[in-house]
């Protein structure tokens, strides 16, 4: 009977052992962004507000296991320019607390006569990731393009020189892309949220971007912990988008770049 209970006692050490080891994912060091976070931007078209658009984290949710900050992204445009081009996009994505991954993706288009639904559940245990469209194979903390962009406000740019690219990876529909992060330096700039030291990158999205554009994209981050996003200029169709924050709260500390 005692070697049977020690039995049963090695079995159950061995069991939390291997589910212990198979959830060993990197941790991240984050002073960047929590939750409670609200950043809201003006989407203009020249000097037209066509649209509003924010991120926002409102709480975290157990998936998979995991803690995970619950992310939602939305542009919707203004109503007085909704019978020109009416815009209703939703991204959502669950981004583990530790590892700054992704567990669940989801995009839900509304773009004039456009629409796409489309989700993705990641499992980074197996190196799978089910969508919409198939099961498909997946490197270790490989992104979808939202997780990539809150990933990129967790890392260090304070080394690079201009021209210096920083190597990710994100997956959208059926395949793993390259996304590189192009470093472009810092500037100071002002939008309706305040004057603020920046730093500027570029991330070539090759694809599943936030917006469908047919040039680059240029995002200028808070040159601070935080990295808040300052301002978005992407090509679209119809010229140059700009996306200028005009409101934050529940930020993870102090804009120190703000300029007074």
């Amino acid at each position: 009977m005692f070697v049977k209970i020690v039995v049963i006692l090695l079995l159950i050490q061995f069991q939390i052992m291997s589910n212990s080891n198979s959830d060993q994912f990197r941790k991240v060091n984050n002073n960047a962004f929590k939750v409670g976070e609200k950043l809201t931007f003006d989407v203009k078209l020249g000097f037209v507000v066509v649209g509003i658009a924010s991120f926002n984290i409102p709480t975290i949710k157990r998936i998979s296991g995991r803690e995970a900050f619950h992310v939602n992204f939305e542009v919707n445009t203004v109503p007085s320019f909704d019978p020109f081009f009416k815009v209703r996009d939703r991204y959502e994505t669950y981004i583990d607390v530790e590892g700054i991954f992704p567990w669940r993706f989801e995009q839900h288009i509304r773009e004039g006569k456009f629409s796409r639904d489309y989700s993705a559940f990641f499992d980074q245990r197996k190196g799978k990731v089910k969508t919409s469209e198939g099961v498909f194979e997946i490197p270790k903390y490989v992104h979808d393009i939202v997780s990539a962009f809150y990933y990129a406000r967790t890392l260090d740019y304070s080394g690079l020189k201009k021209g210096d690219k920083i190597k990710l990876q994100n997956f959208y529909r059926n395949k793993v892309y390259d996304l590189d992060v192009i470093y472009h330096g810092k500037e100071t700039i002002t939008v309706p949220a305040g004057k603020f030291d920046c730093i500027i990158v570029e991330p070539l999205v090759q694809e599943g971007g936030l917006f469908k554009h047919e040039g680059n994209i240029i995002i200028w981050l808070t040159d601070d912990d935080l990295k808040v996003p300052v301002k978005v200029k992407t090509k679209v169709i119809v010229g140059y988008i700009d996306a200028d924050l005009t409101a934050y709260e529940g930020l993870a500390g102090q804009l120190k770049s703000k300029v007074k």
